[in-house]
């Protein structure tokens, strides 16, 4: 997690336009599929013809346009000792 902690937003419009805040970096994008590490955890969007817009990492702002059909957090993986002896 960053340091300083972005405010996370989501707004869906029409399930075509995708805007956010709190985006930290781009992992990963597609057509299909763009994934997002936010301030409060990674974030799956998938969906068709899909593609970055209006992105500024400086300020956290992203948006994606195009058919999306699912938005998902992924959660988060413990590991270490604690984890081991659960």
């Amino acid at each position: 997690m960053p340091e300083e902690h972005l405010p996370h937003k989501l707004q869906l419009s029409e399930r075509n336009v995708l805007t956010m805040t709190g985006v930290t970096e781009v992992v990963s994008f597609d057509e299909n599929a763009v994934v997002l590490q936010t301030s409060l955890g990674l974030l799956i969007v998938q969906g068709q013809q899909l593609s970055l817009k209006n992105l500024s990492l400086d300020g956290g702002q992203v948006a994606v346009e195009g058919s999306i059909s699912a938005l998902a957090y992924e959660e988060p993986r413990q590991s270490g000792w604690r984890r081991l002896f659960r």
